[in-house]
This record gives structure tokens, C-alpha cells and sequence, in this order.
């Protein structure tokens, strides 16, 4: 499983990817954010689904720009990547279903390009199609989304300082790390800051995160433990008249 989140806020842009790749018993590392930088030209990708269907699209996407396919606005570069899938569908679908494989690659689109009035974000599915993520839903996880999504719903607006984004959303990857095992360090982080045509990416391992980690834990436990308790009275009272 993976483990993909990108929020968009009003001064930019925050990327977080796991890097763990599972296949049946045994596991590894393997990054999942591919990025594009030029000048006025900055978007990231961020994937889950079958790696082989990844890596042929991003390949081919790559391809294109080598030989000389300039996009100016971002949406154009998510139809080509779409079309790229769509080509990856068309060669590798069948034998892949064949095999006891569903095809299934969706794809996570951030960054500005040069006509771009602001930076954008997109979830790209397997069939092609897209959507564009606007201030009603300013964050989307691709992968194991489950457990992650509390904090963010909660927390997250446009008005969201990208320091403030980034820590919802490092918070966001460690409740589904610790409930699922198959989403894990290191996790790779992109920012992306509005009309800077340049991103910067880290990847951080357990240790650098670990104290983190553990005082969110402990300051769960202290806001549990602070949560008034009369309400319980009459419930408990009832408990105790048996």
C-alpha cells in the first residue's frame, strides 16, 4: 500500500509520500515523487498503485519533455500524463488482468507552470480522467487514506500556514503508519511555495521524526485525560446502582 498526501494552501504547496514498496512477503525502498524543474516549469507526481504502470508512464512522460513538449499551464501536462497512462493501459492491461493484476495507477499532479495564475493541484485516476482540487478540498491521500484524514479535516484550510500544513500532514502519515503495516519511513517530502518556480524535497527517516512522534502521543493522552467528565456521571451512575 502507499501512503500519498498533498495540500494545497494559499502560499503553496505541500507534498508527502512513504516510500515503502510491498511485494507479498518482502519489502523496500523506493521513491514515489517524481519531479520536473525548469525554468517557470515546476510540478511534481506522486503515485500509487501497480510500480510497473508507474514507472512506464513516468517514463514515457519524460520522454515527451526530452523531445521538446513545452506545456504552459498545468492542466495540459496532466492530460499528457494522462494519455501516457492511457498508452501504459492499452500495451500492458490485458496481460497485466491475465496475470491476476488489476491495472490501477492514481497519480497526484502539484506545482505552477508559466501561464499558471497560481499553483494547482490534481488527483489524475487510471482511466485518464481528473480533478482539479479547489478551497472546498484543499488536501488529497492517494494510497491508504483511511486513517489519516481526522487530523487534516479538522486542521486544514486555505488559510493554513504551510508550516502548519506540512505538520498536520507529517501527523496525518504517522496515525496511518502505526495502524497499518505496510506504510512506513523514510517519507519524502516537496514544498512548494506560490509563484517561486522552485521546489525544494527532503526525505526524512524514522529518527529525525521520532521525537515528534512520540510528544504528539503524549499530548493525545494529556488532552484525553483534560476532557471534562460530567457528562459520563449519569451513565456511570447507572453503573454503579447494579
Amino acid at each position: 500500500m502507499t501512503y500519498c498526501l498533498a495540500i494545497k494552501v494559499k502560499d503553496g504547496l505541500i507534498a508527502l509520500a512513504d516510500t515503502r514498496i510491498t511485494a507479498g512477503t518482502s519489502t523496500s525502498v523506493k521513491k514515489k515523487v517524481h519531479i520536473e524543474q525548469h525554468d517557470h516549469y515546476s510540478m511534481f507526481l506522486m503515485t500509487s498503485g501497480l510500480r510497473s504502470v508507474r514507472d512506464k508512464a513516468v517514463n514515457y512522460f519524460q520522454e515527451l519533455i526530452e523531445e521538446g513538449a513545452v506545456y504552459n499551464k498545468l492542466f495540459k501536462a496532466v492530460n499528457a500524463f494522462g494519455e501516457q497512462i492511457k498508452r501504459v493501459a492499452e500495451e500492458d492491461k490485458a496481460s497485466l488482468e491475465k496475470a491476476g493484476l488489476k491495472f490501477n495507477l492514481n497519480t497526484i499532479v502539484g506545482g505552477q507552470l508559466k501561464d499558471d495564475t497560481e499553483h494547482k493541484l490534481f488527483l489524475l485516476y487510471a482511466e485518464g480522467n481528473w480533478v482539479e482540487l479547489d478551497e472546498s478540498s484543499p488536501y488529497v491521500i492517494i494510497g491508504n487514506s483511511g486513517q489519516g484524514k481526522a487530523i487534516l479535516n479538522r486542521i486544514i484550510t486555505k488559510d493554513s500556514s504551510m508550516k502548519q500544513a506540512l505538520k498536520a500532514g507529517f501527523l496525518s502519515f504517522d496515525s496511518t503508519r502505526v495502524t497499518s503495516n505496510d506504510v512506513e519511513f523514510p517519507i519524502d517530502v516537496v514544498l512548494y511555495k506560490k509563484d517561486s518556480y522552485h521546489m525544494v524535497e527532503n526525505r526524512y527517516e524514522k529518527k529525525d521524526l521520532e521525537e515528534v512522534s512520540e510528544l504528539w502521543a503524549e499530548k493525545l493522552k494529556t488532552a484525553l485525560n483534560d476532557i471534562p467528565e460530567s457528562w459520563m456521571d449519569k451513565t456511570f451512575d447507572k453503573l454503579e446502582e447494579q
